[in-house]
């Protein structure tokens, strides 16, 4: 398996296009780290966001997803020395330094959530993975750090991912071990969990696997990445509603909410399809559910894709279900089946008051967007045109934020507007990407129609927020909340001579 790659110098990473604003930013980061600690950082570690082109809230079911990295990133500038974890940013004004002690057990304070957190939970996965590799782990060590981070926050762009991954590989790399690709984008996924985030693991995947102009089909149970080469003649315009999407402080009523509800449906399906109810319990995600189909519906090898949507149609009803009704179903106390889950139990004590479980919905749309990431894959391995290859990518787009807005309510208004705007405006496609509630959307946009996109967003959506003053009118502000990308290179470690 492939390690995290290790550079001396800012064109392997950003590429010819990008080294001049690099080492601009890196030159930045350096005199910050001379200011704060007296001395220069032993080295670099960057990860960046992603924006999701097609398989939405399906990687913590089981599926594959299909994202790519983009050019912003979290750089963390590291070196060895002291006894405690200093961590401090760019942006000190923002965020607040904070210090650590270097025991690895320390627990994370999610009731409080901040931005360290995420810091400290990367901390926290890497001794946990160390550990459970075997032989003799290396001995904590004091660090001091500070962070600078392009990734607009609660975005969808994935700012806490790109923090966790960039953290772990300056953490790996101070403590002198190496690791694969593959073991980070693995340990990451699942210490988010201590900021009390249920992540399924396509950020930390493409955050690490990342490449520059391809697109990763990113698959889990093991984390595994097929490239996709996108057709020619088009780019992603990614827009920023500016209506932020705080995981990690709204989970328990939206992102974890929906991880509930998923696990709710597997486990009746489950019943329905003839599992004894102590068998049913131990379901976790719905691609569990299509592996029962495989024997009970087709065969052990047989195509479920269509019988997926059927049982559900027919098993499960569309008002919410309360809790009476799902104990009564699965024989035993909501509390019990979630038990030692912290992040899952607080969903259960607000469930009611958000009105239920809609356990129809979310599985439909699971099923339908699982289909949609290989289908996505097909059309840009296929033979047809180019111009055909769009169209098809588009409705399969377009299908995606359908499903996403009607059947898992993770849209909103502003997501819906920027949409509805940049189809108007040249646009083949447009979906949210990411957690939703807010955050970003992606379009799809014939490399002509790219700039005349872009400035109609501008002029008929963030005018009314420079307006407002809730945005800067130049175009360093207006360049982040509104870009074209192609897809852009993950995570590395850098370690530099000279800036």
């Amino acid at each position: 398996m492939a390690e995290v790659p290790v550079f001396d110098n800012l064109k392997a990473v950003y590429g010819e296009a990008g080294e001049s604003h690099a080492k601009t930013r890196y030159s930045r980061l350096e005199a910050a780290f001379k200011k704060r600690f007296g001395t220069a950082p032993d080295l670099y570690a960057r990860s960046p966001g992603r924006v999701n082109l097609i398989g939405e809230h399906i990687d913590y079911e089981g599926y594959g997803v299909l994202p790519m990295a983009i050019k912003q990133d979290t750089i963390v500038a590291c070196r060895r020395h002291g006894s405690e974890l200093v961590v401090a940013n760019i942006n000190p004004d923002k965020y607040k330094e904070y210090k650590f002690s270097t025991d690895p057990e320390q627990n994370v304070d999610a009731e409080n959530h901040s931005w360290a957190n995420y810091f400290l939970a990367a901390y926290k996965g890497v001794f946990e993975h160390l550990q459970s590799k075997g032989g003799q782990v290396p001995e904590p060590v004091g660090l001091e750090l500070i962070v600078d981070g392009t990734v607009p926050e609660g975005s969808g762009l994935s700012s806490s991912a790109a923090l966790v991954c960039s953290s772990s590989l300056a953490i790996l790399a101070a403590l002198g071990t190496p690791c694969s690709q593959h073991e980070v984008a693995t340990f990451t996924a699942v210490c988010e969990k201590y900021v009390g985030t249920e992540s399924g693991g396509m950020d930390q995947a493409i955050s690490i696997m990342g490449a520059q102009d391809i697109a990763k089909l990113v698959e889990f149970n093991p984390v595994r990445a097929e490239d996709v080469v996108l057709p020619k003649g088009a780019t992603f315009v990614i827009a920023n509603s500016l209506t932020v999407s705080a995981k990690a402080e709204t989970a328990a009523a939206r992102y974890n909410m929906r991880v509930v509800e998923c696990r709710l449906a597997a486990m009746l399906l489950a019943l329905k399809l003839g599992e004894s109810k102590e068998s049913a319990h131990k379901i976790k995600t719905l691609r569990e559910v299509e592996t029962l189909l495989q024997k009970h519906v087709s065969g052990p090898k047989g195509d479920v894709s269509n019988a997926n949507a059927a049982v559900v149609e027919e098993h499960l009803h569309e008002d919410p279900y309360n809790t009476e009704e799902l104990e009564k179903k699965l024989g035993a106390p909501l509390k019990k089946l979630f038990a030692g889950n912290s992040s899952q139990l607080r969903v259960l004590e607000i469930a009611e008051s958000a009105g239920g479980y809609k356990l129809r919905q979310r599985a439909l749309h699971v099923y339908a967007e699982a289909q949609r990431v290989p289908q996505f894959r097909d059309v840009c391995n296929g033979s047809a045109s180019a111009d055909e290859k769009l169209a098809q990518l588009a409705q399969l787009m377009d299908d995606s934020q359908t499903s996403c807005r009607e059947l898992y309510e993770c849209s909103c208004a502003e997501l819906d507007t920027l949409i509805k705007l940049s189809k108007e405006s040249g646009a083949l496609a447009g979906r949210l990407t990411g957690a939703g509630w807010g955050g970003c959307m992606v379009a799809l946009v014939p490399d002509a129609q790219a700039q005349h996109v872009i400035e109609h967003l501008k002029k008929e959506y963030f005018a009314g927020f420079v307006e407002k003053g809730k945005l800067g009118k130049d175009e360093a502000f207006m360049s982040a909340v509104v870009f074209a990308s192609r897809p852009s290179s993950g995570g590395a470690i850098l370690k530099l001579k000279h800036l």
